[in-house]
């Protein structure tokens, strides 16, 4: 590169800087330690085939916390387990009962919409769902 005018001086020298790989090049990390490269992997490792890994909307969460509504680990597999069954099925929007608690889910997205439990369902109507998932 020319120093004086900050050009370089041919496309050899262009492709040399930003597309070779260069020693001593830094790999930008996460305040761990570890690059992208290292988290995928691990995320990569870890996912099971089949295996959702589920997302809980803004509305969800806040309506989770609002209700005192805590998963146990066992009812969040099963949740997961029901949003696998109900992707298999081509379900879209889905209602997904574990015990006394009721799901709305985009199976698309793998997010939790809504959540409530039995006191909250009196009516026991659901709409804006194509199928239900009981497990």
């Amino acid at each position: 590169m020319d120093k004086i005018t900050n050009s370089f001086t041919s496309i050899e020298q262009v492709a040399g800087q930003y597309l070779n790989n260069q020693p001593g090049k830094k790999i930008e990390t996460t305040s761990d330690g570890l690059s992208f490269q290292d988290i995928l992997k691990q995320r990569i490792d870890v996912a099971k085939p089949g295996q959702v890994d589920l997302k809980f909307s803004k509305h969800a969460s806040q309506r989770l916390d609002d209700r005192d509504i805590s998963l146990s680990d066992d009812q969040n597999q099963r949740l997961r387990d029901g949003v696998a069954k109900a992707s298999e099925k081509g379900i879209k929007e889905s209602l997904v009962i574990v015990d006394s608690l009721a799901f709305i889910v985009n199976v698309p997205n793998q997010t939790v919409v809504t959540a409530m439990d039995q006191a909250d369902t009196t009516e026991n109507v659901f709409t804006n769902i194509d199928g239900a998932v009981i497990i």
